[in-house]
């Protein structure tokens, strides 16, 4: 057996290496060697949302896999073919559904027939993509080229109780489309009614969030934009701030999650800072969509969006990409904040 030997410390040295990793390997059928899994964490190898990102990934295609196991720094996986159907994953903390699921949904959004899988745990971390980016900003995207989804929610998971629990129906698609993500959001301070602002609050006050509103309000004179505070059922308290922007083609979320000892305030103001970055840059997609899009845009064959300069994830997932799949992939510089990646040209 040949193996891709993949070292998980290079880059970003997190679990983004990993994700990546299986994902392709199923899609190719590369059978894979990881070393030094997460080796810039503070804590190395795989922890609970990692086994079970590997353990989705060889449930869903029948993998054969060696050293999978808490605090592993090295595994090998090994695809099989890969069989829709339905599926349940459970982490057992509140490590992060969304990034288990962002490991399965592209095999699973090209196999023969639809599936649909139930995550528990984690929604809301603030450490990774939460659930309202997937429904909000990243699963639209994904219908516009092809792939239906739609998700169930059962329970939100705040940080670090965990108890979420949702679920999500695929309906795959024989080929994806290619998208084109270049033009900027009309002028916001122009076009009010698109921005909202939103925070998530649950078992502590309301206030909170109208006190996160406020403060966001005035940093970006969103004042003539709609807000909401939403009471929301956990297993835990928990807070997310959310500022959106709606562009012609997605939206865009910026999302900060609340911590103990983090005033309101503060929690607004590292959003809203996000915001006037991304607002400055001029760019179409926000950095963390960026680089939840290359997969998508790899399947498709190509696609082009304009960011703000790009992230070690973002550089770090590219570089996973070139060991499996042969597709050029080009990061141009447009001006001192901005960036347009094209993939396949």
């Amino acid at each position: 057996m040949t193996y891709l030997h993949i070292d998980g410390a290079q880059g970003e040295g997190g679990g983004q290496v990993l994700r990546t990793a299986l994902t392709l390997s199923i899609l190719t059928k590369q059978p894979i060697e990881i070393v030094n899994i997460r080796a810039k964490r503070k804590k190395p190898g795989l922890l609970r949302q990692h086994i079970t990102s590997v353990l989705a990934a060889q449930a869903i295609c029948g993998a054969t896999t060696e050293g999978v196991e808490l605090g592993a720094g090295r595994i090998r996986f090994t695809p099989g073919e890969v069989v829709p159907g339905d599926y349940h994953f459970s982490i057992g903390t509140a490590g992060s559904t969304v990034l288990v699921c962002q490991t399965i949904l592209p095999v699973l959004a090209l196999a023969n027939a639809s599936s649909s899988v139930t995550f528990e745990g984690g929604t809301h971390n603030g450490m990774s993509p939460s659930l309202c980016f997937l429904e909000q900003s990243y699963l639209p995207l994904l219908q516009k080229m092809g792939i239906g989804c739609q998700v169930e929610r059962s329970a939100l998971g705040f940080y670090p109780a965990g108890g979420g629990k949702w679920k999500i129906h695929i309906t795959p698609a024989k080929a994806l489309s290619r998208i084109e993500l270049t033009e900027a959001a009309d002028n916001i301070a122009a076009a009010p009614e698109n921005c909202r602002l939103h925070a998530l609050v649950s078992q502590l006050p309301p206030s909170i969030g109208e006190r996160e509103i406020e403060t966001a309000r005035a940093i970006l004179n969103w004042n003539a934009s709609k807000g909401a505070v939403t009471e929301v059922d956990s297993l835990g308290p928990g807070n997310s701030f959310q500022l959106k922007i709606e562009s012609k083609t997605h939206t865009s979320l910026f999302e900060v999650v609340g911590e103990l000892g983090v005033s309101a305030e503060r929690v607004a103001k590292r959003c809203a800072g996000r915001v006037r970055k991304f607002i400055h840059s001029q760019a179409a997609v926000e950095e963390q969509l960026a680089d939840q899009l290359l997969i998508p845009m790899v399947l498709a064959g190509g696609g082009t969006f304009t960011t703000s300069k790009p992230t070690l994830h973002t550089t770090t997932n590219i570089e996973i990409i070139r060991l499996f799949v042969d597709i050029n992939i080009v990061e141009k510089q447009v001006n001192d904040v901005c960036w347009k990646i094209t993939l396949g040209e």
